[in-house]
Order: C-alpha cells, then sequence, then structure tokens
C-alpha cells in the first residue's frame, strides 16, 4: 500500500480520522480532499483548480487522499494501488456529523480548508439523507467493475466500527 484512497458512504462516516490514523501508521502523508476544495468563507475551488492540484498529487511516488468528490474519483482510482472504503449505518453518520459540529463549533477542523469553520445546516443534512443509498449503490458498482476489468487494485471494505478498528490495530502491529 503506497497510494491509498479512502473513500466512504457518508459524511461522518470516519474518512479522516481513519486516514489520519493510516497516515501514522504507515508513515504516508495524508492529503484531505475538504482542505484543499474549500477556499476561505465555503468559497468552492473551481473544478479544474480541484482536478489539477488532484492530478500533481497523485503523481508522487505514495500518498493517502481521502475525501469522496465523485466528479474527481478517477482522477485518483487511476492512480491508487489501493482502495480503503468506510461504510457505517447512516444513522452513525448523522450522529457523527452533529458530533463533530459541536465538537468544532465556531472553528475550523485541521482536515478542512482554512477559514471555514465548522457548520451544519438542513441543506447538508439533506445532501447525507440523499446521497447515501445512491453512493452506496455507485461505489459497490465501482468495485465490481475493478474486478471484472481485471484491476489489481487492493479494494479493502470496512462495514462495520469494529472492523475499522481491526484493521488499523493489525496495521499498526505488523
Amino acid at each position: 500500500m503506497k497510494r491509498i484512497m479512502v473513500v466512504g458512504v457518508s459524511s461522518g462516516v470516519g474518512k479522516s480520522t481513519f486516514a489520519k490514523s493510516l497516515g501514522k501508521a504507515l508513515n504516508i502523508h495524508v492529503y484531505h480532499l475538504d482542505a484543499l476544495y474549500w477556499k476561505p468563507g465555503w468559497v468552492e475551488s473551481s473544478l479544474e483548480d480541484f482536478s489539477k492540484a488532484q492530478r500533481e498529487m497523485v503523481m508522487q511516488p505514495q500518498w493517502i487522499i481521502e475525501g469522496n468528490y465523485t466528479n474527481t474519483f478517477d482522477i485518483r482510482a487511476d492512480h491508487a494501488d489501493t482502495i480503503i472504503y468506510l461504510e457505517l449505518p447512516l444513522y452513525v453518520c448523522l450522529y457523527r456529523v452533529v458530533k463533530r459540529w459541536f465538537m468544532h463549533m465556531g472553528r475550523t477542523r485541521p482536515d478542512m480548508g482554512e477559514g471555514c469553520k465548522e457548520k451544519i445546516d438542513w441543506k447538508f443534512i439533506q445532501f447525507i439523507f440523499t446521497t447515501y443509498y445512491p453512493r452506496k449503490r455507485k461505489m459497490n458498482e465501482r468495485f465490481h467493475s475493478f474486478q471484472s476489468a481485471g484491476s489489481t487494485k487492493e479494494i479493502i471494505v470496512l462495514p462495520s466500527k469494529r472492523q475499522i478498528q481491526f484493521f488499523l490495530e493489525n496495521l499498526i502491529k505488523s
């Protein structure tokens, strides 16, 4: 594992936390797509700039890139040797998003773009609800297409908190 994508079924699934632990265990730099995408004051990057930055990242010999961003998924997937997918229940994701908001209220998280103070609104909650099941289906389709195309990428699906913890613990031990 040298070029690792960490993706998940939803916001709040634990991608950032998992990627930080993984980076520490493997001594590989972690890139958070939220920090790359969001400019101060929650201003979105252009797709062109966002894509260009990722194309530069994936040319490095090793990396962990954390985040979903479907519109640039293939940039990372084409260069990744490992894709780790976290899939926890919707209620866990929603709980964690609310918990994260309380924990970081009025501050910018370390995995976020500068000047993007933690916030939560109805639009974001709706986004989580409306994308959860379609993303779950889409990820399964993507992973099946990699396998049927004879890809050598390692696909690791971690569908529970216990399996996520077990994976990290075993990695740290080895």
